[in-house]
């Protein structure tokens, strides 16, 4: 029974993750004034009105209240606010909801009409720090393959690469947990001393593999196949979705097979340290010769900071990409 609640208390982590990604998904950033700044945000009555600056503050026992009875009629979550702290920063309440034994940060408006599950910077990649610079960049992308987060962060980095080619060496990597993070048994995990698992189950862990071997044998196919089984395929049914996706873009599946038969725990070991060495422990997580990359996960401000990180920057640099991306500033770990 234990374990049957283990279970269950990660498939509702995992739900409120994908809430969180599409309450993100429509934040959009508006005007700044001398007074402020106003978001379409996330509302505790309406998602089309911008907060008013300057109303009265609410009680921070009445707004826990009032943010846990929004979580229950909207999502059908038992929500408990358990900290709320003055955010002088943003002129915002940092909050810490804790859901089904797992604590998400957000923010909320002062007067407590708006929840904010994330404080966006509006702050340009060319105004954010700068990078070591090398003749060819190296970029380290790690994600889980099927973290919402990581699965944006790939719909941003993907122009870039697309862009850019074999001028910066853009990596990619993932993160790989085990029974130091609470993980273990065969639903999470490739082996059983539990050092090689995955947070949302073994068909993410495989599919991790599978990618890493499309990278290193079929290399020119990897993006297309990412993108098309986060498309097509969820982490549920990966397993028996994959080979379909692959064939349609023309990956050879025996070769991949083959690969996550005979050399799975090599690939998967290197994750590991990796992740060791430059500790990681959240998906995505991105490194610009060897700095991490906190910039807006938009593709035009990625390629700002890839492109600040040549030692001379080549003539694609000069091209604006369009930011069709909506990604959210959130992670999983």
């Amino acid at each position: 029974m234990a374990k049957k609640e283990k279970k269950d208390t990660r498939e509702i982590s995992i739900k409120v993750e994908w809430i969180l990604v599409g309450i993100l998904s429509i934040l959009l950033i508006g005007s700044i004034f001398t007074s402020g700044f106003s978001h379409l945000p996330f509302n505790l009555k309406s998602p089309f009105k911008s907060s008013v600056l300057g109303e009265e503050t609410i009680d921070p026992e009445e707004l826990k209240q009032k943010i846990a009875d929004y979580m229950k009629s909207e999502y059908q979550y038992d929500a408990e606010v358990t900290e709320v702290i003055d955010d002088s920063d943003s002129d915002l309440y940092k909050i810490k909801i804790k859901i089904a034994d797992t604590e998400y940060e957000s923010y909320a408006s002062k007067n407590g009409k708006f929840l904010y599950p994330e404080r966006l910077e509006v702050t340009t990649e060319a105004e954010a720090a700068s990078y070591p610079q090398q003749d060819i960049p190296d970029v380290l992308l790690f994600t889980m393959s099927y973290c919402p987060y990581g699965n944006q962060a790939e719909d941003f980095v993907k122009p870039v690469y697309d862009l850019l080619k074999d001028k910066a060496n853009i990596e990619p990597h993932y993160v790989i947990y085990g029974s130091s993070q609470g993980y273990e048994g065969s639903e999470y995990c490739l082996d059983s001393e539990n050092q090689y698992c995955s947070m949302h189950g073994i068909g993410e862990l495989n599919q991790d593999v599978r990618e890493l071997c499309t990278y290193k044998y079929q290399k020119d196919k990897f993006w297309d196949f990412v993108m098309a089984a986060n498309e097509k395929c969820d982490y549920s049914n990966i397993d028996e979705c994959w080979e379909g996706v692959a064939q349609e873009v023309g990956i050879n599946t025996q070769q991949i097979k083959t690969c996550q038969a005979e050399e799975a725990y090599d690939l998967l070991a290197y994750e590991v340290q990796l992740n060791n060495q430059y500790g990681i422990t959240g998906s995505p997580s991105i490194l610009i010769n060897e700095q991490e990359y906190a910039g807006n996960r938009t593709p035009e401000d990625f390629k700002l900071a890839v492109c600040s990180s040549f030692v001379s920057e080549p003539g694609e640099c000069a091209q604006v990409l369009e930011d069709t991306s909506d990604a959210a500033n959130g992670s999983c770990e």
